[in-house]
């Protein structure tokens, strides 16, 4: 964590005139979201908003067993690899939306539908919430 936190920071600095930043599959724990606002803070920022496609568990699990035929991918080809990675994330990554939804910073996306529509989605909460 310490050394993605700082990584982060180095960036922050870089690019002082930036007008944000999208942080893709970060923070994945509760303790990475606290040390990112404290860094931000340090920075005179903060998280605007964190973004999550919701999808149910089904629906992951027929995606991934999908990329694994396709890509060729054996971890994706493994139901008890997804179960377990399904797990990991249920334990570790779904309480940072607790987090940032009582700071009121947690919107949910409807992953399912088409790319455009998944995509104006998160655009319309973009521009609703900035």
């Amino acid at each position: 964590d310490e050394v993605v936190i700082g990584m982060i920071g180095i960036q922050l600095k870089k690019n002082e005139n930036a007008k944000g930043f999208i942080f893709d599959g970060f923070p994945r724990t509760t303790a990475q979201a606290e040390a990112l606002d404290r860094l931000l803070a340090e920075n005179n920022s903060s998280i605007t908003m964190m973004l999550a496609l919701e999808v149910n568990e089904t629906e992951l699990k027929k995606r991934l067993l999908l990329r694994g035929k396709d890509s060729g991918r054996a971890d994706d080809q493994n139901p008890e690899i997804i179960q377990n990675r399904i797990d990991v994330y249920n334990r570790e990554t779904a309480p940072v939306k607790d987090f940032y939804s009582q700071q009121k910073k947690y919107f949910a996306i409807e992953g399912i539908g088409t790319i455009d529509e998944i995509f104006g989605n998160l655009c319309a909460a973009i521009e609703k919430n900035k």
